[in-house]
């Protein structure tokens, strides 16, 4: 594998407590970006996981969810090991949003589901909580990525009802509508799914305890995971083909 300052830069130290995520997005993002050619070899695990400085479990969480969502190749054996996909889902065509305008979307995301997490800490109720919980175990359970997000849509729309604001829910059904354009853009990893339901249990937890400041903590850490993992899977624009002028 070619050493360059910027592929360099890819195996740097991540930083908690989105390291999973942002393991994702770094290596996603050195493959959109042709840092890892087709057929790159990964290092070997341990010696990965020390570059990155994180645990062989994040590790193996992080490689499985680009080997699913096509970035990466598993083989087994004894010239195996962990390769770049020969057509990584880099080139389908999709057009990549705005960076200006998905920025935009993430803020405005950021501000209304941690002013959610702020109100509902302090007034949900036993039906609030429990109509959450519900809907984590609906996620838990789902056996398509369209029954996950129809409930993951729900479960934030009732993080806002349980802010007890009229207001918020309608702001929060409008940026789960804008979130939910920005995710059909990129695959769909399970491990992904599953990390992120585990957030939303946890949040329940702290909502039921009135932990405002837990609550927001771990709503933070939830947007900042979906963020690193639209950036490491998010297709590149398509490009206009280059055309020279015949003699």
């Amino acid at each position: 594998m070619e050493r360059t300052e910027a592929l360099a830069a890819v195996f740097e130290p991540v930083q908690p407590p989105t390291t999973f995520e942002e393991t994702v997005e770094r290596l996603g993002t050195a493959i959109r970006l042709g840092l890892l050619p087709a057929g790159t070899r990964l290092p070997p695990e341990r010696e990965l996981a020390a570059r990155f400085h994180i645990s062989r479990s994040t590790l193996r969480q992080a490689l499985t969810t680009l080997v699913q969502s096509g970035h990466l190749l598993a083989l087994r054996g004894r010239s195996g090991g962990t390769f770049v996909a020969a057509s990584p889902p880099l080139s389908s065509g999709v057009l990549r949003p705005g960076e200006a305008g998905m920025r935009a979307v993430l803020d405005h995301r950021v501000a209304i589901e941690t002013g959610a997490a702020v109100l509902a800490a302090e007034r949900a109720d036993a039906a609030d909580l429990e109509r959450m919980t519900v809907l984590v175990e609906r996620m838990a359970s789902a056996r398509t990525f369209a029954d996950y997000r129809r409930a993951d849509v729900r479960f934030h729309i009732a993080l806002a009802e349980g802010a007890r604001s009229p207001r918020l829910v309608a702001l929060m059904t409008e940026v789960q509508g804008e979130m939910t354009d920005l995710v059909a853009l990129i695959a769909h990893p399970e491990q992904v799914l599953i990390r992120s339901n585990a957030q939303h249990r946890r949040l329940v937890v702290a909502l039921g305890r009135g932990e405002v400041g837990r609550a927001v903590r771990l709503v933070r850490e939830h947007l900042a995971g979906t963020e690193h993992i639209l950036a490491g899977l998010m297709p590149m624009p398509r490009t206009a083909p280059v055309l020279t002028a015949k003699a």
